[in-house]
């Protein structure tokens, strides 16, 4: 969690803390090399007496798995780091605090989806409240308040946003991704960096869920799966083009999404219409590792058969997925696209059924036809449809129609409600 020497806040930190204060189990969950150790220690400097267990040490984790009930054994709060390596302690955790509903007595840390662990037992139900940290956001880096959401809702087409960053910033981000260690090297250095990350995943991460048996076939779906970013997540199609029989693809699809990799983005449909296509779409978790797969830096990305068009859009989608983590609205984030292929990148709906589309240009001119998925989208939408904006590089923020505006890509780590 740092940079060139300097700690990096967290909008997770106070999510964190809150739950710790009325929930006996925390556990942080989300991608390796995010930050979640860290966050757990900064979390434990605050609360004097904290116990650390740390299962990356082989005694500790020996520990941990020899006698599990006496390793959980503690006053106060204790922080168990990488739990998913001894699943086994979940079960006397829960015993612990069947008997003492006290909370903020554990808080964890794991890098697989906990739940998808084949050997554990009823995961704590409603004792544990599961807080994802993703990869640094763009308003962690810079220390922008990352409310974009928020403000959209509150605003609706009243927002306004003016931005100083051209398109070759924003290419320079998206190569960078958001692991803190990426973030910190120098360009020439991130690719040791992301070939090391995804061998680890691999070879430790993976293998913690399930046994497969040839490595290279899951290397080189990830090369495929990241030329299809932005793309409709096919099984079928993508078994064909890898030669992996479907339901070994289905398992690997499972495994990377576990493994925090990749991300499958929902459709939305109004309800009323068939005209809508229900099949997800598929996104990276991190736009730096998707461009280190696919061989593309800023200059690649930048040429005209460069992947620009759908990293950028990848981009914003996990950034408004990391949002929805802590934004005040409460929303879920989709996609829309129609039999009749007009399509809005991002739908984002609150309980309530307001909505927001969101369309990414990489370029810094917007024509009236790059609105229609929108204009449709509001159709279907009626009086639940807040506001449509198209993210894009110019520097404006420009009116294109009634609840419509085309914003700068800054504005979603720039603007606040207030």
């Amino acid at each position: 969690m740092t940079e060139d020497r300097h700690l990096i806040t967290r909008h997770a930190e106070d999510l964190v803390t809150e739950a710790l204060g009325d929930t006996r189990v925390v556990l942080i969950n989300g991608a390796r090399q995010a930050g979640k150790s860290t966050l757990a220690r900064l979390t434990a400097a605050r609360m004097p007496g904290t116990v650390i267990r740390l299962l990356d040490d082989p005694a500790t984790l020996r520990a941990a798995t020899d006698d599990p009930t006496d390793f959980v054994d503690h006053d106060g709060l204790m922080v168990i780091d990488e739990v998913q390596l001894a699943p086994d302690l979940l079960r006397p955790i829960k015993m612990a605090v069947d008997l003492n509903p006290a909370p903020g007595q554990f808080l964890l840390t794991g890098s697989s989806r906990i739940l998808a662990l084949r050997t554990l037992p009823d995961a704590l139900p409603g004792r544990m409240e599961i807080i994802e940290l993703w990869p640094f956001s763009q308003g962690e880096i810079v220390g922008a308040p990352d409310r974009f959401v928020d403000a959209a809702f509150a605003h609706g087409p009243s927002i306004d946003h003016s931005s100083e960053l051209r398109r070759r910033d924003y290419l320079e981000r998206m190569i960078a991704g958001g692991f803190p260690e990426a973030v910190r090297r120098a360009p020439r250095r991130r690719a040791a960096f992301f070939d090391s990350y995804l061998s680890t995943l691999i070879e430790r991460d993976v293998l913690e869920l399930t046994t497969i048996e040839r490595h290279g076939e899951l290397l080189k779906l990830l090369a495929l799966l990241a030329a299809h970013v932005g793309g409709l997540l096919i099984p079928g199609a993508l078994a064909h083009q890898s030669s992996i029989p479907r339901t070994t693809l289905v398992r690997y699809l499972e495994l990377l999404s576990s493994v925090f990799l990749i991300k499958s983005v929902p459709a939305w449909s109004s309800g009323q219409t068939r005209r809508a296509v229900g099949t997800p779409k598929l996104a990276f978790v991190d736009t730096g590792v998707a461009c280190h797969l696919l061989g593309q830096d800023a200059h690649r990305l930048s040429e005209p058969d460069g992947a620009a068009g759908p990293m950028m859009e990848n981009f914003v989608l996990m950034e408004l997925a990391r949002q929805l983590t802590w934004s005040q609205e409460r929303g879920r984030l989709y996609h829309y696209r129609t039999k009749d292929k007009l399509e809005v990148d991002a739908v984002i709906e609150t309980p309530d059924g307001r909505l927001v589309g969101i369309e990414v240009k990489a370029g810094a001119t917007v024509r009236t036809d790059d609105l229609a998925g929108l204009r449709n989208l509001a159709q279907q939408a009626g009086d639940r449809f807040v506001a449509g904006y198209v993210l894009y590089t110019g520097q404006q923020t420009l009116p294109f129609g009634e609840r419509l505006r085309v914003v700068p890509l800054d504005a979603l780590w720039h603007l606040t409600p207030s």
